[in-house]
């Protein structure tokens, strides 16, 4: 994952720290871009919702930042907050390194999960945060996100669901692997009820969660530049000993391939997600 380098900062305090963007660039005067270096100042960068004007490379956003983003304004109802990340295999450090993600982040899990109206259309969201262990899917995000589904199909709601994660989350093992299957099987039930799940892919969205629920939805998103894939680019040029198309992974890639519907850019990204709901409640689009 591509993330920001601040001036007079040689560390990676966004993936170290978890702090979201605009709180870590608050105490700096200019952010530089990853893609193509140029520096800017963070007013700049919020009014292009955090997207170079340069080059479009879109900054990675805190769970909180992409909620404020796409839902109406004060609509957002947090679910479920209350199902956190246990140690069920008593792992070497595990402990210490959810209380860093905790105070990191400023989330107590790598979700964040809820209803709201986008556009005024009622729907369930989940928001995942990448600055809580990278987005790794234990058995609180599977949980969380099973009973969200479980909600949705309960009050014949659709899903909106922002996805970035490396992975399932290696400390828990096969706990944290199941959940690919628990929350698919969620997945699947709300389908069954004739409910629309829209997930937005963001960058980087790997390993488990793509290979389950990130991949399951009627509509797929990407942001642009996105990294989408199970295993890394490197493994899989190592493993296979051959060398991979250019742009492999990228949504650019993927949507060319058929595996996402459409590329949308972050300015656009509520707009269209709105009309998509209104579509899909049934009523006439002007």
């Amino acid at each position: 994952m591509a993330f920001l380098k601040f001036k007079r900062t040689p560390n990676n305090e966004l993936e170290a720290g978890g702090r979201s963007l605009s709180d870590t660039a608050a105490e700096k005067e200019e952010v530089s871009c990853v893609n193509c270096h140029r520096s800017y100042p963070k007013d700049v960068l919020e009014n292009t919702l955090y997207c170079c004007p340069h080059c479009g490379y879109h900054f990675p956003l805190s769970a909180r930042e992409r909620i404020r983003l796409v839902a109406d304004r004060h609509s957002f109802q947090e679910l479920f907050d209350n199902i956190v990340s246990k140690d069920p295999l008593a792992f070497p450090g595990y402990n210490k390194k959810l209380e860093k993600a905790n105070t990191g982040a400023g989330e107590n899990e790598a979700v964040v999960c809820g209803t709201c109206s986008i556009g005024g259309i009622s729907c369930c969201l989940f928001v995942m945060e990448g600055k809580f262990m990278m987005g790794s899917m234990g058995a609180a995000v599977g949980e969380r996100l099973t009973l969200l589904f479980e909600y949705a199909t309960d009050h014949h709601l659709p899903v909106v669901g922002f996805t970035v994660s490396g992975g399932a989350r290696m400390q828990e093992g096969l706990f944290s692997l199941m959940q690919m299957a628990k929350v698919s099987g969620a997945v699947m039930r709300h389908s069954q009820a004739g409910l629309l799940y829209m997930p937005v892919l963001t960058g980087p969205t790997l390993g488990g969660v793509t290979a389950s629920f990130a991949m399951e939805g009627d509509i797929i998103l990407a942001e642009p530049g996105a990294i989408v894939g199970f295993a890394g680019a490197r493994v899989i040029e190592q493993t296979t000993r051959k060398s991979l198309p250019k742009g492999f992974q990228t949504a650019e890639f993927l949507l060319e391939h058929g595996f996402v519907d459409a590329i949308v850019e972050r300015k656009a990204q509520r707009q269209r997600i709105a009309r998509l709901l209104y579509i899909h409640s049934g009523r006439v689009v002007e």
